[in-house]
C-alpha cells in the first residue's frame, strides 16, 4: 500500500510538472505522422516500368536496395520525376537519388516554412511535408564515411524549426554541424527530425505515444543505412529523443547510444534496453531536466535517470555544459567526448570521463 501511495504521488507530480502547473510551458496534443510517404498510392499504381514497384509500406530496405540496383539510370531518374516524395523517403534507395528527389519535393511545396531546405549543397535524406513537417539532412559524405552518427532531437523540433539560428546547439542541424566539426570532419552526421515531436512540456512529452511512433521510424532509418552499405551509426539522443532511442534500442542497428538531457529511456537499467550497443549518458549540473521526476506509472513519466549510477550507462562528462541545449557547444567536455565516441574511440571518451 505504501508503495502504491508513493507511485500515485509521483504520478501526480509528473502530471503537475508537465502540465504546466509548476510554471513550465504547457504543450498541445500531437498526433504522430506514421505510415508510408505521401504519394504511395500513385507509386503502387505506376506500371511504367512494366513491373511492380516495391510497396513503400511493407518492403524491407534491403529489398528496396536490390530493386534500385536492378534499374537503369534512366529508369531511376524517371521514378524521381514521377514520385519524388516516395523515392526521397524510401529507406534503402540510393542516397544520391534521395537527395535529388527531396530537392525536387521541397521545391514543389512552395511552402515558405521549408524554403531554407532548398539552399544549394544541402543533402536532404528525407522530407515529409505532412503535419509540422519532418526532415533529415546529411552533413558529410554518407556513402564514403567510415563512421556515421545520427542526432535524434527532442521536443519542439520539426521541419520549420530544424535549424534555428537563435538556438544554435539546440537543433538537430546545429548539433550535427558542431559534432562533425569536432571530429575533424572525419564522420558523416545525419540530423534526423524524422518523427512527430511533442510541443512544449505538456502531456505529450510525459507519455510514450509519440516516442513509440518515432522508434519505429528510427529503426527503419538504421536498416536503410545498412542496406546502402553505411556503417552502424552512433545515436546521439537529446531530451525526449532519448525516450525514442530507449524504445528503439532492442531493434535499432547502432554501435553506440548516447543520451543527454534525458527524462528517461523507459527502462530501469541498461540491461532492460536489450541492446548490444554501448550506452552512454550525460547531464549537466544546471539542466532543467533534473527537475523532472524519474518515475514511470500509468503511462506517465519515462523511468530512471540514465545519468544515475544505478542505471549502468557509461558516463559522459558534462559539468561545463550549460542548460538543456549546451552539450554541443564548442570547447565543452561533453562535445569532446561525443566526438571521440563518434570517431569510434570509446577508450578516449572513457578517459575524458575520469579525468
Amino acid at each position: 500500500m505504501h508503495r502504491h501511495r508513493r507511485a500515485l504521488a509521483a504520478t501526480a507530480l509528473v502530471t503537475a510538472l508537465v502540465g504546466g502547473t509548476a510554471g513550465w510551458v504547457s504543450g498541445d496534443a500531437q498526433e504522430p505522422v506514421t505510415g508510408p510517404p505521401p504519394g504511395s498510392a500513385a507509386w503502387r499504381a505506376d506500371g511504367s516500368l512494366g513491373r511492380a514497384l516495391p510497396d513503400p509500406g511493407t518492403t524491407e530496405p534491403g529489398a528496396v536496395a536490390r530493386f534500385f540496383a536492378s534499374l537503369t539510370g534512366e529508369q531511376r531518374e524517371r521514378l524521381v520525376r514521377r514520385h519524388p516524395l516516395v523515392v526521397g523517403n524510401l529507406d534503402g534507395a540510393p542516397v544520391a537519388l534521395r537527395y535529388a528527389a527531396n530537392a525536387r519535393a521541397v521545391r514543389a511545396t512552395h511552402d515558405p516554412r521549408f524554403a531554407g531546405l532548398t539552399a544549394p549543397g544541402r543533402r536532404i535524406l528525407a522530407f515529409d511535408p505532412r503535419g509540422r513537417g519532418q526532415v533529415a539532412e546529411v552533413f558529410g559524405e554518407l556513402a564514403a564515411a567510415r563512421r556515421v552518427s545520427v542526432v535524434v532531437p527532442g521536443s519542439d523540433i520539426d521541419a520549420a524549426g530544424f535549424d534555428r539560428a537563435r538556438d544554435r546547439y539546440g537543433t538537430p542541424a546545429g548539433m550535427a554541424r558542431s559534432l562533425r566539426a569536432a571530429t575533424g570532419e572525419r564522420t558523416a552526421v545525419i540530423a534526423w527530425a524524422g518523427y512527430t515531436t511533442p510541443r512544449g512540456i505538456g502531456p505529450a512529452a510525459a507519455t510514450g505515444k509519440l516516442a513509440e511512433a518515432g522508434a519505429g521510424r528510427l529503426v527503419r532509418l538504421t536498416e536503410g543505412l545498412a542496406a546502402v552499405g553505411a556503417e552502424k551509426p552512433v545515436l546521439f539522443c537529446h531530451s525526449y529523443g532519448s525516450v525514442v532511442c530507449g524504445l528503439a534500442a532492442h531493434e535499432v542497428n547502432a554501435s553506440d547510444i548516447v543520451v543527454f538531457g534525458s527524462p528517461g529511456m523507459r527502462a530501469s537499467r541498461v540491461a532492460d534496453l536489450r541492446t548490444d550497443a554501448r550506452v552512454w549518458a550525460a547531464k549537466d549540473q544546471d539542466d532543467w531536466i533534473a527537475k523532472v521526476p524519474h518515475v514511470e506509472f500509468a503511462g506517465l513519466g519515462h523511468g530512471q535517470d540514465p545519468a544515475a549510477a544505478s542505471f549502468g550507462a557509461l558516463r559522459v562528462p558534462a559539468d561545463d555544459a550549460r542548460g538543456h541545449t549546451g552539450y554541443f557547444a564548442p570547447g565543452t567536455d561533453s562535445l569532446r567526448a561525443f566526438a571521440a565516441i563518434a570517431r569510434g574511440e570509446a577508450g578516449t571518451a572513457r578517459a575524458e570521463a575520469v579525468r
